[in-house]
């Protein structure tokens, strides 16, 4: 396919596809997938070979949050049956952390809940990032906090936070239909702050909630243009006692379609297949690491993964190898870019950078555009809640 040849040669040239290039993707067909994963598979080897980057969550506190993001088991009003507990303390979170350290993550993500950290909270969390690098030589802290107020990620650096997670979730102009306690603007800024800081910016999306192509095309261009290393790829996971709960309309056909469009259009940074891979991908997962170099090990914030064995198997029988503490994920050019400081500019020379970040776009919602896939039964029986490790007396999953 001509459209292939052309993503392939702007992908390995860091250049940006057009829209109508990324909504190509989109459509194609099932007849085209597995070229199209070929395709993808081609820039994802360019940038970062057959390594797999292992990243493992921490759920520092769980439940319990003002917030009323649809797609959240862990939101105002949220009924479904999840976790709830607050902090935990350093000495717990770091032997969580542990855990996953042991079975093979290089990088640790320290999750909580709520709209943002207090003062004291980062302090919090500051000492349980001392903690667990004190633990464990060389692994990567991303906090994942909400959003920030001026000062605070400037704090977090200083504790030894090597990232920063804030997603984007959503197109802007669906945005207030999943959230309306914060704004797709506050969401960015958070961003931002990270980047001025000198944290890798790690942002990414949530598919599955109804959205049209044109969402995910806005959304993922929204995150080129905040110059994001890592781009987390969630599937929805319909917990019941969401509003989402009865939005299943991924196929694992269309979630390695959008997986190769991200792919195509952040040609050069970390596309990590995050929550429910499991649930969507399902017996397609290997296939889809043709396409991401990343992944999360074992269990998510409130929902079970599979077991961590079986993502080290996978991996090998895949062909493609774990990542190792000592290799550095993002290429040169990008990883030198974090080095002096973060900030936006590693796609300039291929004419992406800073600009604006509002992004056109059909909205979606109850009244129309959701995709033509929808499965003809809801598969609940994939979502299990998770009842294991960090908050638990029973061994983590990693």
């Amino acid at each position: 396919m001509d459209l292939l040849n052309t993503l392939v040669e702007k992908g390995l040239r860091r250049e940006s596809p057009t829209r109508e290039e990324a909504l190509a993707v989109l459509a194609t067909s099932d007849d085209d997938l597995l070229d199209v994963v070929a395709a993808a598979g081609r820039v994802r080897r360019q940038w970062f070979g057959r390594r797999v980057k292992l990243n493992y969550l921490v759920n520092l506190k769980s439940g319990l949050c003002p917030e009323d993001c649809s797609y959240c088991s862990q939101r105002l009003g949220s009924t479904a049956g999840i976790l709830k507990y607050t902090w935990l303390k350093p000495d717990e979170a770091s032997a969580a952390a542990a855990a996953g350290v042991a079975g093979g993550a290089k990088r640790v993500c320290l999750v909580a809940s709520g709209r943002g950290p207090t003062d004291r909270d980062v302090e919090r969390v500051g000492r349980t990032i001392e903690a667990i690098k004190e633990g464990n030589e060389g692994v990567e802290v991303c906090a994942c906090l909400g959003l920030l107020s001026d000062g605070q990620a400037e704090r977090l650096r200083e504790a030894g936070a090597d990232a920063y997670n804030h997603n984007l979730n959503t197109s802007e102009a669906t945005y207030g239909e999943i959230t309306s306690t914060h704004t797709y603007a506050d969401r960015v800024d958070t961003v931002q702050k990270a980047h001025a800081a000198g944290l890798s910016a790690c942002s990414g999306l949530i598919a599955g909630m109804g959205e049209t192509d044109e969402d995910l095309v806005d959304v993922v261009f929204a995150l080129r243009e905040l110059d994001s290393d890592s781009v987390p790829v969630n599937f929805l996971i319909p917990f019941e006692g969401t509003p989402l709960a009865k939005e299943w309309n991924l196929t694992p056909q269309r979630c390695l379609r959008i997986l190769a469009m991200v792919r195509f259009v952040c040609p050069d940074v970390e596309v990590r297949i995050a929550g429910g891979r499991e649930v969507h991908l399902r017996t397609m997962q290997p296939l889809a690491l043709n396409i991401a170099n990343s992944i999360f090990l074992g269990d998510y914030l409130t929902s079970e993964g599979q077991a961590g064995q079986a993502d080290l198997d996978m991996i090998a029988d895949a062909g493609f190898e774990v990542e190792g503490a000592g290799t550095t994920t993002l290429p040169a050019h990008r990883a030198d870019a974090v080095a002096a400081g973060g900030g936006c500019g590693s796609h300039a020379e291929a004419g992406g950078g800073c600009g604006s970040h509002a992004e056109a776009g059909e909205r979606c919602g109850p009244c129309g555009g959701a995709v033509s896939e929808q499965p003809a039964e809801a598969r609940t029986d994939l979502v299990a809640v998770r009842r294991r490790g960090a908050g638990t007396d029973l061994a983590p999953n990693a």
